[in-house]
């Protein structure tokens, strides 16, 4: 996938994650945008790590939107720790 579908992906899993987890965030859409993306790392990365698979095979694949959303939430929820403590 090139750059541009990842932000894409990114952008759409960050909406998700919010979506999923709703509540009051700092941050806007760049926020949003850029855990999504690190989510989709993280969520194709873990299932590497995990499960010895393949998990960003493509845009269109199942695998990496599960992987890119569960990415994302497991990092939004990191990220709402973190900012409350400050």
């Amino acid at each position: 996938m090139g750059i541009l579908a990842w932000i894409l992906l990114g952008l759409l899993a960050g909406i998700i994650a919010k979506m999923v987890m709703p509540g009051k965030d700092p941050g806007g859409i760049i926020v949003t945008t850029l855990i999504g993306i690190a989510g989709g790392l993280l969520g194709g990365w873990l299932g590497k790590v995990l499960f010895d698979v393949d998990s960003v095979d493509g845009f269109f694949e199942l695998s990496t939107w599960v992987a890119a959303i569960v990415g994302s939430l497991i990092l939004l929820a990191a990220y709402r720790l973190f900012a409350r403590r400050k």
